[in-house]
């Protein structure tokens, strides 16, 4: 089949997209300095997409900008630094945002390392740059690791060492000092500092409160920024009193899973709140045009009818799966169907995760957008929270034909684009499956929420003769690889369960010819979810499963 080919021949040309890229990196338009620090490699950096433009450029660690930008092939569970998710808060069009952080660093190895210089190469007078270090400033300040810590405090004190790793000497010099002096370049450049204090650690107090960094790099940065008459962004304020609002179920959330515990470096949902702040610390500073904060309109916003109100309340203080999708997924016992999604709830732990199902029968992934049902779960949204997207049943329907209902996408991934009109005289665009499945990844992602795409649930009269939904499934991941979401293959779980069970069992847990599962077929079905969920990177649900 044409459309399958194409399908996997997206998916082996997307394979080695790296996830996420909201900026693309280039080689250095001029030699790199030789570097005083052998063990920091001389990393490739983005540099300004357009010239013309003012550039926000970032420099600082790894809780800027981790690795290379990838979450360690990880997808939004792996480690990520605010940097790269406020880059896609802003417009692009309006400015360029240039992530210029190492991990690893500390203010007084992005220097010795010659990171700066190449970076202050292109600063120019408009810009602004924001400096955050600290976490890696309280190590050693001489040794054969790292040699990168820098004398505690905002003094003048000096330090001469003969560098144990670098075999050079050195003059190291206090935090703050080295605060100072980037705060001299970059004014001297003609552009404009702002210092910011580092995120706080994942670390609680007696009384469960975050702990702050007053008494040390926060409330040096802090001192600093004020010495130099200097806009400062408070990070590890603001951050430290969202956790305490959020509560510590959420904030686990934020956190990658890793053994020993993770509690410097956010996944992406932490960094997605770190990058919120300061998107909303800068507007309030007035330091970029209005218009840097207004990102470009959405192509897929038709909306043709009222969506009744959602009424049910979530807890704030507990995570939340969301669910969307059609009739597989919710089907309210109707005829005697029912979905997966309606059944997944005793499978989770309630007390530390909560479940809000706004699956609809019949929708497709064009309909539930241009009905609103999907701007009403994206309002509802919060950092932490899981969406898992599934849909397929009704996407294949042809456009154009009445009988499909206006719901029928264009197969693929592709761009394209088609016209139909609807029953009430009214064009509508109509975009590939592809398309349609990426919007719901990206506001899920700029959200902070972390999506989950599920290939379909399969028919009972395909699971024993070949793959069902073959192409839907090598569709929906080859978008989780380009967007940056997760991926379970729903399909070949649940024809595992079939098979391992036999055709005279599985007859009996449908409700209707082919499609439509009776609740035993649906609580199968919900079982294998769990198993998919599971099985996710860094065990992103695992600790809230029953089943």
């Amino acid at each position: 089949m044409t459309h399958r080919r194409d399908a996997l021949a997206a998916l082996s040309a997307l394979a080695a997209l790296p996830l996420l890229n909201a900026c693309a990196s280039r080689p250095p338009s001029a030699p790199a300095p030789v570097l005083t620090d052998p063990r920091t490699p001389p990393w490739v950096l983005p540099e300004p997409s357009n010239p013309a433009l003012p550039s926000l450029v970032l420099i600082g660690d790894s809780t800027v900008r981790n690795g290379r930008d990838d979450g360690q092939g990880l997808g939004p569970v792996g480690q990520w630094g605010w940097g790269h998710v406020l880059a896609r808060l802003l417009n692009p069009a309006q400015l360029n945002v240039v992530n210029r952080a190492i991990g690893g660093l500390s203010s007084r190895t992005y220097r010795s390392g010659g990171h700066w210089e190449r970076t202050r190469a292109f600063i120019k007078r408009g810009d602004l740059v924001l400096v955050q270090f600290g976490h890696n400033d309280s190590s050693a300040i001489n040794d054969t690791s790292r040699a990168r810590g820098t004398i505690r405090g905002v003094g003048t004190e000096q330090q001469q060492i003969a560098n144990l790793l670098t075999q050079q000497p050195e003059t190291v010099f206090s935090y703050g000092e080295y605060l100072r002096r980037y705060v001299a370049e970059i004014r001297a450049s003609g552009a404009t500092p702002v210092i910011c204090s580092p995120i706080p650690r994942k670390r609680f107090d007696a009384g469960g409160r975050t702990v702050r960094g007053t008494e040390s790099y926060a409330g040096w940065s802090a001192s600093v920024a004020h010495e130099q008459g200097v806009a400062f962004i408070d990070l590890d304020r603001l951050i430290a009193e969202r956790y305490d609002t959020l509560g510590p179920l959420v904030v686990d959330q934020l956190f990658p899973r890793t053994q020993p515990e993770e509690r410097v470096h956010p996944n992406w949902a932490g960094s997605a709140l770190n990058a919120q702040i300061v998107r909303d610390e800068l507007r309030a500073l007035r330091l970029l045009p209005d218009a840097a904060f207004e990102r470009p309109a959405a192509k897929l916003t038709a909306t043709i009818a009222p969506v009744p109100p959602i009424t049910h309340v979530l807890d704030t203080r507990r995570p939340a799966i969301f669910l969307v999708g059609d009739s597989t997924v919710r089907s309210a016992g109707q005829n005697g169907n029912w979905g997966w999604g309606e059944f997944l709830a005793p499978l989770l732990d309630a007390e530390r995760i909560q479940l809000a199902n706004h699956a609809m029968g019949g929708r497709s992934t064009r309909t539930f957008l241009r009905e609103g049902r999907w701007a009403a779960v994206r309002s509802r949204l919060r950092v932490g929270d899981t969406v898992l997207i599934q849909f397929g049943h009704n996407d294949g329907g042809r456009v154009g034909d009445p009988a499909a209902k206006q719901r029928g996408v264009l197969p693929g991934l592709g761009g394209e684009t088609v016209q139909e009109m609807l029953p009430d005289g009214q064009m509508e665009t109509v975009h590939s499956f592809g398309t349609y499945l990426s919007r719901y990844v990206r506001d899920t992602l700029d959200a902070g929420a972390v999506p989950v795409i599920l290939s379909p649930v399969p028919h009972k009269d395909r699971w024993e003769t070949g793959r069902d939904f073959a192409d839907i499934a090598a569709w929906g991941q080859a978008v989780a690889q380009q967007e940056g979401a997760l991926f379970i293959d729903l399909t070949m779980l649940v024809t595992e369960a079939y098979q391992r069970i036999g055709a005279s069992q599985v007859a009996t847990l449908f409700a209707d010819t082919r499609t439509h599962t009776n609740e035993s077929g649906a609580r199968l079905n919900a079982s294998c979810v769990v198993k998919g969920l599971g099985q996710l990177p860094q065990d992103w649900l695992r600790p809230y499963l029953r089943g």
